[in-house]
C-alpha cells in the first residue's frame, strides 16, 4: 500500500487499520489527514514530495515577482486595461508552475 492509496481509504477502514498498534490512542477522534500521516509513519511508507518538472522554476518566478512590480505600478496609474492584462500574465505564469509540479 503506498501513501496515495492510504489517503483513498475510508475514515472507518483507517481506524480500523490504527486499533491493530497499541501505541495510538483515540483513533476515533483523530481527523483523517492526521490518521493518514499517523498510519503512513507506523507503515514506513513515505509522504510524497513535489517536483517542478521540465520548466525554470527559478525563472517563472523572478518574471512573476517583476510582473507583481509592475501590477503594483499600473493600480497606482489606476489603467484598469493594463491591469487586466498583467493580472492574465501572472495567472498564466502561475498555472504554468502548478502544470509542471508532479509528484516524487
Amino acid at each position: 500500500m503506498d501513501y496515495h492509496e492510504l489517503e483513498k481509504t475510508k475514515v472507518t477502514e483507517l481506524r480500523e487499520m490504527a486499533q491493530k498498534y497499541d501505541d495510538i490512542v483515540g483513533a476515533s477522534g483523530i481527523p483523517k489527514e492526521q490518521l493518514v500521516d499517523i498510519l503512513a509513519d507506523k507503515m514506513g511508507i513515505e509522504k510524497p514530495h513535489k517536483e517542478v518538472v521540465g520548466i525554470n522554476k527559478a525563472k517563472i518566478k523572478k518574471e512573476i515577482k517583476q510582473l507583481k512590480k509592475e501590477r503594483d505600478k499600473v493600480l497606482e496609474a489606476k489603467d484598469r486595461k493594463e491591469l487586466k492584462i498583467v493580472r492574465r500574465k501572472i495567472h498564466r505564469m502561475r498555472r504554468k508552475l502548478h502544470a509542471a509540479t508532479k509528484l516524487k
